[in-house]
């Protein structure tokens, strides 16, 4: 079966050596599986030059799951469809719909118990207010297309409208909103945008051309790269949610005690991080630097005195 789509999606044919690579097997293997494919009438075609493919315009059934591939399809739409982002949801739903509708009765018995029993995230799931998170789908248009994109942006702070103009690199789900990282036209940089404060949102009839190839992790992370070196000390307890939710990278870390890790990690924007931290208690304790631990002492103190 994956050997068909790849015969039939690839815009180049494919030499055997290459297929032997992809699945892990020998030539021997391979060719074994081309004579099953002519009992089965599929018009697989070679040249000694390029190497294999399909005749064009051939075509398969799109849906053709087993039992496993299909569960695999349900965590995945029922996760998209615990996030916040009501389109996302939405779309999830669809996709989930047309599925069912070509299945086989019992296959699609099967995917109805799994959909019905099986829940991810249950915090987003049930207890989120659905919102409209921007239109993930424009901005994952002009990536696709490297197209340059226009867009009027709310700031957080002040809430003041600029206009700017980027060039869309990378789409990024974080919890509960999208972020889009590209090259500001206006900052000279790389800068990241919350998709639900850019509006009047336009692809522009304006290609843009990579430096470079696309490093997401390096994307994601390099804002901070820039940011003061933060130390602080870990819980045991909480160090695989801790690790797993830090947005940012960990450069370093020591055990310091049988119940205690010591981490360090960099970060431009001191407020959020001290406000994230806070959800650990006295798990996580903030050893440097100074400025941090005073805003930590401070931002308690409000806390406490609030009426």
């Amino acid at each position: 079966m994956k050997l068909i789509l790849m015969l039939q999606d690839s815009n180049k044919r494919i030499t055997v050596d290459e297929l032997a690579d992809t699945f892990g097997v020998s030539r021997r293997t391979i060719f074994r599986d081309f004579n099953v494919l002519t009992e089965l009438n599929v018009p697989v075609t070679w040249d000694q030059y390029s190497g294999y493919g399909v005749i064009e315009g051939y075509k398969i059934p799109p849906l053709m799951f087993n039992s496993r591939e299909l569960a695999t399809i349900m965590v995945g739409l029922n996760f998209v469809k615990s996030q916040v982002d009501k389109q996302l949801v939405d779309d999830a739903k669809g996709v989930e719909l047309k599925i069912k509708n070509v299945l086989p009765a019992e296959l699609k018995e099967f995917m109805n118990s799994l959909d019905n029993r099986t829940v991810v995230d249950p915090f987003l799931h049930f207890g989120s207010e659905k919102k409209e998170g921007g239109n993930w789908y424009l901005v994952s248009s002009a990536i696709s297309q490297k197209k340059s994109l226009s867009f009027i942006y709310k700031s957080q702070n002040d809430n003041k409208k600029s206009d700017r103009t980027i060039d869309p690199y990378l789409l990024v789900f974080y919890k509960d909103h999208w972020n889009v990282i590209g090259y500001s036209h206006k900052r000279e940089a790389n800068r990241n945008f919350v998709l639900d404060r850019m509006e009047a949102v336009k692809i522009l009839d304006q290609n843009y051309s990579e430096k470079e190839e696309i490093n997401a992790e390096a994307l994601i992370f390099g804002s901070n790269e820039s940011g003061q070196i933060i130390d602080v000390l870990v819980d045991n307890k909480v160090n695989r949610v801790f690790r797993a939710n830090l947005p940012t990278k960990i450069f370093k870390e020591n055990t310091v005690s049988s119940k205690k890790i010591k981490v360090s990690f960099r970060f431009e924007n001191l407020d959020y991080i001290n406000e994230w931290l806070l959800q650990f208690g006295d798990k996580v304790e903030v050893v440097s630097p100074k400025e941090l631990k005073s805003m930590r002492e401070k931002l308690l103190k409000s806390m406490l005195n609030q009426v």
